[in-house]
């Protein structure tokens, strides 16, 4: 069973806001990253979305 790591840590309150496992194909966001981004916040997000479906997962 593969395990995730930690990805995103609120810095407010330092709650767990993402968890990913990018060999098995999953990743988290527990906020809306397309709400209120600023320029390139939510960037990152979505490129990993685009490599996963890239490779068929």
């Amino acid at each position: 069973e593969s395990q995730g790591k930690v990805s995103l840590i609120n810095l407010n309150d330092n709650t767990v806001e993402g968890l990913e496992n990018f060999e098995a194909g999953w990743f988290s966001a527990q906020y809306h990253p397309e709400a209120c981004p600023g320029p390139h916040d939510a960037e990152p997000l979505f490129d990993r979305f685009m490599e996963l479906a890239d490779r068929g997962v």
